[in-house]
């Protein structure tokens, strides 16, 4: 009886110590959220989508990075025109047919998103024969989200299934025990 109550022990009080393989890059940030840059701010994300397209950019490495698919398939949306808005700022993208991604870097632009906050953007697409406008806000954070920092380890369904996991073993093998005694 005493092992098993050791062995709860143990197992709770090492718990928090492990870590779920996903939650982590290697080197500890977080992969479930904003990414941090080399600088410590967030890598700003913006996705948006219409019943045509489906767009997600990153502001990082000097340029907003943006990907398009289309919405029904998936299909990457290459060699389109695309331009984007924000605050009287405008400015074209490039397409990198290397990457697959449009890109924009001027600099105007890019000083004006990079501040810290929610900026409200217009996204125009060309594509072939069709056009489109997608609306979406960049997130640019500089400190990292509460929720990352009240709880940094398993995923709470993780843990608590954990948790049931060690509890029913332990009834099972009091049970055993009681059994044998008898």
């Amino acid at each position: 009886m005493k092992f098993i109550n050791i062995l709860l022990l143990a197992l709770c009080a090492m718990s928090p110590a492990f870590a779920s393989p996903g939650a982590h890059g290697p080197n500890g940030e977080h992969l479930d959220g904003p990414a941090a840059t080399a600088g410590g701010t967030a890598v700003a994300r913006v996705e948006t989508f219409t019943e045509s397209f489906e767009l997600v950019g990153h502001l990082a490495g000097g340029e907003l990075s943006v990907l398009i698919d289309r919405y029904e398939t998936n299909a990457p949306v290459l060699n389109g025109k695309l331009e984007v808005a924000y605050k009287g700022l405008k400015a074209q993208a490039k397409f990198h047919a290397d990457i697959g991604d449009y890109a924009i870097d001027d600099p105007k632009l890019l000083a004006a998103l990079s501040k810290p906050g929610s900026h409200p953007l217009l996204f125009t697409l060309i594509a072939g024969d069709e056009s489109d406008l997608l609306e979406g806000t960049l997130v640019v954070r500089t400190e990292p989200t509460a929720e990352h920092d009240q709880f940094d380890g398993w995923p709470l369904g993780i843990g608590a299934a954990l948790a049931a996991a060690i509890v029913a073993a332990i009834v099972i093998a009091r049970r055993r025990l009681n059994r044998k005694e008898k």
